[in-house]
């Protein structure tokens, strides 16, 4: 997917933080008088082109972007960390690093990521007092909406834009939605002669598709200006997943269903996958071993469940677990396990509180199946009865089901009982669809351990 940063920050992201990486290393070359040969060039080069796709690849320019700054400052450390761990790893492996001055490579870990923090911070000293003495440009916006509303909120956000909003023109005489857009300038008709008397720079038209003429009527009014306009597509009122631009040759097109796992991100996804698994599955199995035993010798029936579920795209997978219950229900009428449930053996309801029956679901993420990280799959039956009733219900099936996920981490795992929790659980795992990264699988994976301890929510 394309995506077009803001200028300021697609110069860090691609020129500034990458060149800052390399010349701290030049300058300490040049403290330590130590000799440029051509090994350091080379790490020079490496340098270039690790960091710049590792903080590429973090939410490090976002959330110096909107002005977290600890969370930024946390970002550039980790960052910074799998930077030194990928060049470690590759000096190791290739002896390259016996080339090299001890003092200065290990000066540089410790002085690059303080010198990355500092130089963000005085550009956002340099933009604050540009922004001060008004150097912004000028903006209307055409239309009150709940599109134009989140505009004027990433606006406010996002000092980087350099946007001043003087005010919106609609023909409504109240409009539907209130916020802070400045005073009503006039109608559509009066833009004309509003951009005559005034200077400005930007405007935004935020009107439905449904108003193509207008809006063409509309645009057709600017054809002798030098005014930048802008067309806000309602496409977010759809409230579908990954909603962004692609481009089919020098076509634009509006992905409004995409799975957030496309390019290099779907590697990273797969990568994480199989190697998180197969620790998980080295470790534990002497544990596995004895529970697949006391599950055999507790009550009779197979030690492992398999249960038709839905997976990636919707295509019916078989996901594997340790038998809790003296039952194996499998059709097309499935009833969710409850509290105090008499079908739970006495083994089994340790595993279920513990999580523990879940385990053998590492084997289907090293098939292909599942995901460590993800929505949890429901059994086919229930996938039927709630895609029915619950709006964008499927769409947790653009990527693959986990055995983890956003949902269960805050306390929607268990008992569906009534249709309210289970939409709760739909919309958190849309959230993690749509705000997707490889910190926020790290993040879930480390606070599913907390939850599990818990115990709470599974019978």
């Amino acid at each position: 997917m394309k995506t077009y940063d803001l200028p300021v920050i697609a110069l860090f992201k691609h020129i500034l933080d990458p060149t800052i990486t390399w010349s701290v290393l030049l300058l300490l070359i040049w403290i330590f008088d130590e000799a440029f040969t051509s090994h350091y060039l080379v790490l020079i080069i490496l340098i270039f082109f690790v960091s710049s796709y590792v903080y590429e690849h973090t939410s490090l320019y976002k959330n110096w972007r909107q002005g977290n700054l600890f969370a930024y400052i946390r970002n550039t450390f980790i960052g910074w960390s799998i930077i030194i761990a990928i060049l470690l790893f590759l000096g190791h492996v290739t002896h390259f690093s016996e080339h090299f001055s001890r003092q200065v490579i290990v000066t540089w870990m410790i002085v690059t990521p303080l010198t990355l923090i500092v130089s963000h911070l005085i550009v956002k000293l340099i933009i604050s007092i540009q922004r001060s003495r008004g150097k912004q440009r000028s903006s209307v916006i055409i239309g009150v909406n709940a599109i134009s509303q989140k505009l004027l909120s990433s606006i406010t956000a996002q000092p980087l834009l350099f946007i001043e909003n003087r005010g919106y023109f609609d023909d409504r005489q109240q409009p539907r939605i209130s916020g802070n857009f400045g005073p009503c300038l006039g109608k559509t008709k009066d833009i004309i002669s509003y951009l005559e008397k005034n200077s400005i720079d930007m405007i935004f038209i935020s009107l439905p598709m449904t108003s193509q003429p207008r809006i063409q009527q509309i645009i057709e009014q600017f054809s002798d200006t030098t005014i930048s306009i802008y067309f806000l597509p309602d496409m977010y009122v759809f409230d579908l997943l990954q909603a962004q631009v692609d481009y089919i040759g020098d076509m634009p097109i509006v992905s409004l269903g995409e799975s957030p796992y496309s390019g290099i991100d779907g590697v990273i996804k797969i990568a994480s996958d199989y190697l998180f698994a197969t620790l998980i599955l080295v470790m534990l199995s002497p544990l596995m071993m004895c529970i697949a035993l006391a599950v055999k010798l507790s009550s009779p029936g197979p030690v492992i469940f398999k249960q038709r579920r839905y997976g990636y795209n919707g295509k019916e997978i078989i996901v594997y677990k340790f038998r809790t219950m003296n039952v194996t229900e499998n059709g097309s009428s499935i009833v969710q396990a409850k509290r105090n449930d008499h079908r739970v053996t006495k083994i089994g309801a340790f595993l279920r509180r513990t999580s523990l029956d879940e385990l053998p679901q590492f084997v289907n993420v090293l098939q292909g199946r599942m995901s460590v990280v993800g929505p949890r799959p429901h059994a086919v039956a229930h996938n039927e009865m709630y895609r029915k009733l619950i709006r964008g219900y499927m769409m947790r099936h653009k990527t693959k089901p986990g055995i983890t996920g956003w949902a269960q981490v805050n306390g929607w795992r268990g008992e569906t009982e009534v249709l309210d929790k289970m939409k709760k659980r739909v919309e958190h795992d849309l959230y993690y669809l749509n705000n997707w990264s490889i910190w926020l699988d790290i993040w879930i994976i480390i606070r599913t351990v907390w939850v599990v301890l818990n115990r709470k929510n599974a019978f």
